[in-house]
């Protein structure tokens, strides 16, 4: 077998080897409420070397890159077997989304791939495009990805070739290597974005956070983060889907929202974190924001800061589809520790560390959105008052 290596391969194995290999110090900034970190963790440069340039300089004789990566973000989060891992949504310059595994002993840099992305089993209609998945490991014992599958609106005009409807692809397993695909979700909603499972049973169902939506885009008479209930999950039909989080008129998720990862059990409550949508005169905005349900009633929220849990800054505000912030995986360990995985512009993955303390410090005592220009000068005279003294 031949060591001849393609054109440059030395310096792209190099300059691959220091990205990967890069410590990520804490920022000098933090709010006290979590700490972001210098650099991104994961990018499309990141993706292993392997998977993009065929390295035979026989076929590929001026070291050309074969597979280009065009972002790597939107990535579910699991502890497994003492790694942070992450199902990194992997787009290619294709367009097409697939899901790559990557780890880390620290969960804040060093990430290394796994030896391939995931072939995601098949139903008897493919999907399109997959993407954003939700990784969480339920109280049966199986850890469910649960994931957008798009396909193209087979009702939509012959001219018109980017109508797609979106719903929840299924699919799960207990070593993290063989996938089952379960069916794609059933709910009475047109389209279906942003589903994840509650880690614990319910009254003995499954529960499923949606987001049920009129449109691809557009959520229409639908919208805000919903709540259903299945019986089986080899057949996931959601039944009595109630809106747990409503979309409000002002606020940070005035246009859209919908659930992260699946929400996070602490002694006073569920943590949830969320996105949120409103327009501006420059497009979209997406934000993160948190809120708490009861232990006893996930349907029932307990706490509701007002505002943004965070927001995209600086670099974060530009790539593909700029000024946007989206996760859909975090992790909590045993100490109390939070990692939030997070992606920005559509583009990139960073992490931000916080705890369940300071979260459940940050959910109960920050004012609630008061939905009037008054009511936010009244939260602020309020902390003024209660200051006196200290100042």
């Amino acid at each position: 077998m031949t060591t001849e290596k393609i054109k440059n391969y030395d310096k792209i194995v190099a300059e691959h080897n220091r990205l990967l290999e890069r410590h990520n110090p804490p920022t000098d900034f933090t709010n006290g409420i979590y700490q972001r970190y210098t650099y991104p963790i994961i990018t499309a440069a990141h993706i292993p070397i392997h998977w993009r340039y065929d390295l035979n300089p026989e076929t590929n004789p001026y070291g050309l890159e074969r597979i280009g990566v065009n972002a790597a973000f939107n990535a579910g989060a699991i502890k497994w077997n003492g790694k942070y891992v992450l199902a990194v949504r992997t787009e290619g310059w294709d367009r097409k989304s697939y899901f790559a595994f990557a780890e880390s002993d620290n969960g804040i840099d060093n990430f290394k791939f796994w030896d391939t992305p995931l072939l995601v089993p098949q139903t008897s209609e493919p999907d399109v495009n997959a993407y954003d998945m939700r990784l969480t490991l339920h109280e049966d014992g199986y850890v469910y990805g649960i994931f957008c599958t798009e396909r193209k609106d087979p009702n939509s005009p012959k001219d018109d070739t980017s109508a797609a409807i979106a719903n929840a692809g299924i699919i799960r397993s207990k070593d993290m290597k063989q996938w089952e695909r379960l069916p794609d979700l059933i709910s009475a909603s047109k389209q279906q974005r942003n589903v994840t499972i509650h880690p614990e049973f319910v009254d003995g169902k499954y529960a499923l956070y949606t987001r049920p939506q009129d449109g691809f885009i557009e959520t229409g008479s639908g919208g805000g983060i919903g709540l259903g209930f299945v019986d089986d999950m080899a057949h996931p039909e959601v039944k009595n889907e109630v809106i747990l989080n409503p979309k409000t008129y002002h606020t940070v998720y005035e246009l859209k929202n919908g659930q992260g990862p699946s929400p996070i059990r602490t002694p006073e409550g569920w943590l949830h974190l969320a996105h949120g949508v409103r327009n501006t005169a420059a497009g979209y905005r997406y934000v993160l924001y948190m809120f708490m349900t009861a232990l006893d009633d996930i349907t029932k929220v307990i706490h509701q800061p007002g505002g943004y849990f965070m927001a995209p800054t600086d670099e974060e505000m530009i790539g593909d589809v700029g000024n946007v912030l989206f996760s859909n995986g975090w992790i909590a360990d045993d100490n109390g520790k939070v990692f939030i995985y997070y992606a920005s512009s559509d583009t990139r993955m960073h992490v931000a560390t916080s705890s369940i303390p300071v979260l459940l410090d940050y959910c109960k005592n920050t004012p609630q959105d008061k939905l009037y220009s008054n009511g936010s000068v009244q939260s602020v005279i309020d902390l003024i008052e209660r200051n006196k003294g200290y100042y």
